[in-house]
C-alpha cells in the first residue's frame, strides 16, 4: 500500500455485492487506470460469546491501489456511487494505509472501544491494547469527508483469549482526556429481504372493482409514512386527487382521477420496497361503492381493517336534500310545516294533525290541540327527531 498521505493511491471501495470478486474490481478501475493491487476483505463479527459469527452474506470491502494518484483521483470521481451488481458502490480514500488489513481478519476477534478522545491516533489506540496480545488490525473511525474521528473504533486480535482479556481490562480506564467503553463487536441488523411476491396482473386488478372505483390502498408502512413519501411513491402512475394517512396503523389510501391510473399502481407497486418495507396494495373500497368483499392484491391490512375511504357526509341542510317516497318514509321532510319525522310513525294509523303538528293519538295519549291535564303533559315523551324551522334539535 502507498506511505504517502499526500498524494494518496489506494481507494476504499464498500457496499459490495458478497459475490463481487477482485478481478472483477480490477477490471472496472482498470479502465481508469492501471492498478497495482486489489483486496477484498470478507469481514464477520463476533457474536455475544465472542466467536466469529461468519455469514456468507456480510457485505465486504475491498482497497484498491493505484500506480499513480492522478488516476486514484479520477477514479474515486468516476467510480462513487456507481452500480455494481445491483448496488452503489461507495467509494473514499483509505483514511490511512493501517486502514486496510494486510491479512484476512474475519476468523479473529474483534472489540469495539468507544468514547475516543477526538484527537486520538490509530498508532496510539493500538499501542494502548497491545500488551494483551498480537493485534491483527487496528482502526478508528472517521467521517470519509472530514477525515475527523467519530470517537470510536475496533481492535481486532489473534486470540479469543486475548481480546476477552483486553474487554474487561480496558473498560472505563481513562485513555488520552477521558475513560473509554470496550466491547464485543457486533454487525448492524441486515436489511430486511423483501419476499417474492408474484407479479399481478393489470387485467386481472382491473376487473376487481367497480369502474367508479379509483381508490388505492397501501399498507405494510409501520415506520416513516407521511403523506410526501405517498406522492413521491405513486404520482408517476397518473394524476393524484387525494390521499389519507393512518400513520398509527401503517396504511394509507392514494385516490386517483382515473380507474385506470389506480390499477397500474397497485400492479407496479404492491411487494416493492418504500422507505425499505415491503408494502401491500389492493382496492380501497369507497363508500359509494357497492358492498363487496375486498380484493386483497397483496393480503389486504391482515388483521380486518376495511380497505375504506370513506366520503365526507353531506354538508346539504336536511331542507334541501332530496327525498321521495310516502310521507310517512324514514327522513322525509313536510316542507310547508319545516317539520320532519322519522319513519317510527309510518305505521300509527292516526293521520296527522295539522293544528298541533303531532300524529293524532300519539302515544297513548289522545289529544286536540291543548286540551289536555298538565300532569299528563309532563309526562309526554316529545317525538324523537322532531324539526323546527328546518333544523333538527341536538
Amino acid at each position: 500500500m502507498d506511505m504517502d498521505e499526500s498524494n494518496p493511491k489506494t481507494l476504499y471501495v464498500g457496499n459490495l455485492d458478497p459475490s463481487v470478486t477482485e478481478s472483477l474490481i480490477l477490471a472496472l478501475f482498470g479502465q481508469i487506470g492501471p492498478c497495482k493491487s486489489c483486496k477484498i476483505i470478507y469481514e464477520t463479527m463476533t457474536n455475544a460469546r465472542g466467536d466469529p459469527a461468519a455469514e456468507p452474506g456480510a457485505d465486504p470491502y475491498c482497497f484498491v491501489e493505484f500506480y499513480e494518484h492522478k488516476d486514484a483521483a479520477a477514479a474515486l470521481s468516476a467510480m462513487n456511487k456507481r452500480m455494481c451488481m445491483g448496488r452503489e458502490m461507495k467509494v473514499n480514500w483509505a483514511t490511512s494505509p493501517s486502514s486496510a488489513p494486510k491479512q484476512d481478519t474475519s476468523k479473529h476477534y474483534h472489540i469495539f472501544v468507544g468514547d475516543l478522545s477526538m484527537d486520538m491516533e490509530q498508532q496510539q489506540l493500538k499501542e494502548a491494547f497491545q500488551p494483551f496480545g498480537e493485534i491483527s488490525d487496528c482502526k478508528i473511525i472517521k467521517d470519509p469527508q472530514t477525515l475527523k474521528s467519530k470517537g470510536y473504533g475496533f481492535v481486532s486480535f489473534v486470540k479469543k483469549v486475548d481480546a476477552e482479556n483486553a474487554i474487561q481490562s480496558m473498560n472505563g480506564q481513562w485513555l488520552g482526556s477521558r475513560p473509554i467503553r470496550t466491547n464485543w463487536a457486533t454487525r448492524k441488523p441486515p436489511a430486511p429481504v423483501p419476499k417474492e411476491v408474484k407479479q399481478l396482473s393489470y387485467d386481472e386488478v382491473y376487473s376487481q372493482s367497480s369502474s367508479t372505483n379509483c381508490t388505492v390502498y397501501c399498507g405494510g408502512l409501520t415506520q416513516n409514512l407521511t403523506e410526501e413519501l405517498m406522492r413521491q411513491t405513486f404520482t408517476q402512475f397518473g394524476q393524484i386527487q387525494e390521499i389519507r394517512v393512518f400513520k398509527d396503523k401503517g396504511y394509507s389510501f392514494i385516490r386517483f382521477s382515473e380507474k385506470q391510473a389506480a390499477a397500474q399502481a397497485i400492479c407496479q407497486v404492491n411487494g416493492t420496497m418504500v422507505a425499505e418495507q415491503q408494502v401491500k396494495c389492493s382496492w380501497g373500497k369507497e363508500s359509494n361503492e357497492p358492498s363487496q368483499t375486498n380484493s386483497s392484491a397483496g393480503g389486504g391490512s391482515g388483521n380486518g381493517t376495511p380497505h375504506q375511504m370513506v366520503s365526507q357526509p353531506s354538508q346539504q341542510p336536511p331542507s334541501q336534500q332530496q327525498y321521495s317516497g310516502s310521507p310517512g318514509s324514514y327522513g322525509q321532510y313536510y316542507a310547508n310545516m319545516g317539520y320532519w319525522y322519522p319513519g317510527a310513525y309510518q305505521n300509527m294509523g292516526q293521520g296527522y294533525n295539522m293544528q298541533s303538528g303531532y300524529p293524532a293519538g300519539y302515544g297513548s295519549y289522545p289529544y286536540s290541540g291543548m286540551n289536555m291535564p298538565m300532569q299528563q303533559w309532563g309526562q309526554m315523551q316529545m317525538p324523537p327527531g322532531q324539526q323546527f324551522n328546518g333544523q333538527q334539535q341536538e
